[in-house]
């Protein structure tokens, strides 16, 4: 297509949301275009754990996740710094696999189905204007009739659109790091585990081909602390939990550095920008103890998916599809969010993460209604 074209549907960011929203809007017959800084396949920062909820989704795309032998991990394991722990099975449960292999057979699917896919290529800007955006990109001006941000957790979009969880006084959510590795350890496929470390904490279960991803998030002060170096914050804070410890020795790593992001923000986000509605993300958070952002940005694709085809048939006005949108996104993932940032706060302080372990330990089915709190239906 040449770039005069004016493309039915532009998605800025090719992760889970962006990939799956161009899927589903191809196969509708709508032209797309979508834009990824990187190319394919990448690593990212991510626990690589999926609710059972996105199963039946995520094959109806195109994935045979059947035929893959994921681990499907249905036990749960939360400790606290001082080593006191917890176990409780998973209702749904889910399975695991890597960003660098989802994404790489979404990509797949988006290009068979016509998708324009611009990799390895940056987005300056997003400006609507006569009931058309124009995306300023480093290959030229793309043109639409939908723009969607589905760029991640922080983009140079948010700053430019001065987003308030950018500028905003900085809280207790804001300014997280995150890191990620896959390594070789004996790991049971059916268990995920959560590891609470000072000011952080550490998730850990199987993905696809006998690997184990091992990603935490800590505060950004945590590291500086430590001289900004990850090898003595691992030293000094990780291993004070004797079953990170354990882990962190015995593990073989499976690349040579670990990949990183910086200045999270787990702060409520705008569904709605200038227009360009906002996916996975880019629209908002779950705290990664509660494993389910995967999930949570595929069923916002659907979301989304459901408003703009409706709004591209001429069936709906634009402002009617911004608030279908967003009311369908709140009524989704509103309660599963406030429950995540609730128990974000029980994590971080040792004294707190030890106590609110002890306290829930005799209550497995607090446990219990906690995670399903944070976990949908199947879609």
């Amino acid at each position: 297509m040449a770039n005069n074209t004016v493309y039915d549907i532009a998605i800025v960011g090719g992760g889970l949301a962006g990939l799956a929203l161009s899927i589903q809007s191809a196969k509708a017959g709508f032209s797309v275009v979508l834009f990824e800084k990187e190319q394919y396949p990448f690593h990212k920062v991510c626990g690589e754990y999926i609710s059972l909820e996105s199963w039946d989704f995520i094959e109806s795309l195109g994935i045979p996740l059947s035929k893959l032998q994921l681990p499907i991990v249905n036990r749960l394991m939360v400790t606290a710094p001082n080593g006191n722990h917890i176990e409780q099975p998973l209702d749904l449960g889910g399975f695991g696999i890597s960003r660098y292999t989802i994404d790489q057979e979404l990509y797949n699917l988006a290009k068979g189905l016509g998708v324009r896919v611009e990799a390895g290529v940056k987005v300056d800007d997003i400006v609507f204007e006569a009931d058309e955006f124009r995306v300023h990109a480093s290959i030229g001006m793309i043109q639409s009739r939908i723009a969607v941000g589905s760029f991640g957790k922080r983009s140079n979009l948010d700053v430019k659109w001065k987003r308030p969880f950018i500028f905003g006084k900085q809280k207790q959510l804001d300014n997280f790091i995150g890191v990620k590795y896959h390594i070789d350890i004996e790991w049971p496929n059916d268990l995920i585990a959560l590891h609470n470390f000072k000011d952080g904490y550490c998730g850990i279960s199987n993905i696809e081909d006998g690997k184990t991803c091992l990603c935490y998030l800590t505060t950004a002060h945590n590291l500086k602390t430590h001289g900004s170096s990850i090898e003595a914050m691992e030293q000094l804070v990780l291993k004070a939990n004797p079953y990170l410890k354990d882990i962190l020795e015995k593990a073989v790593h499976l690349y040579e550095a670990p990949v990183t992001i910086a200045q999270i923000s787990f702060e409520q986000k705008s569904l709605v920008e200038n227009h360009v509605l906002m996916v996975g993300d880019a629209g908002g958070m779950i705290t990664p103890l509660c494993g389910n952002g995967m999930s949570m940005a595929l069923h916002g694709s659907k979301l989304a998916f459901e408003a703009i085809a409706p709004f591209l048939r001429n069936e709906l006005s634009r402002e009617a599809m911004e608030q279908q949108y967003s009311n369908a996104w709140s009524k989704t993932f509103a309660q599963r969010l406030k429950v995540g940032r609730w128990v974000q706060r029980f994590f971080g302080k040792t004294w707190m993460t030890n106590l609110f372990i002890a306290m829930l330990k005799p209550f497995p089915f607090l446990v219990r209604a906690i995670v399903k709190q944070t976990h949908g239906e199947r879609f």
